[in-house]
């Protein structure tokens, strides 16, 4: 029996997001933007989009004069990020 696969999750960019922040403790936004080859614009509304589910963390704070976005996965999103790889992985074993 095949689960749902998480709809937020499944999109390209946000399972990107995802993958990259549930391997290491945070992320910067820079850093997202450039493994993710996403827009600033659309990286910014994916981000708050996981960070609305609470999948993510966003905290804002500066580096000298420079704004700086750290995005961090939090209990609730990498679980929930292990599961679709379990429910995916069900679909790839169909055949």
């Amino acid at each position: 029996m095949f689960n749902d696969l998480d709809p937020l999750i499944h999109s390209q960019l946000r399972l990107a997001i995802m993958s990259i922040l549930v391997g290491v403790e945070q992320a910067e936004f820079v850093y997202l933007k450039e493994k993710t080859n996403a827009t600033a614009g659309n990286l910014s509304v994916q981000l708050e989009k996981l960070q609305q589910a609470n999948y993510i963390s966003i905290e804002k704070t500066f580096k000298g004069k420079y704004p700086l976005t750290i995005c961090k996965i939090t209990n609730q999103g990498a679980e929930a990020f292990s599961k679709y790889v379990k429910d995916l992985q069900v679909y790839l074993r169909s055949n």
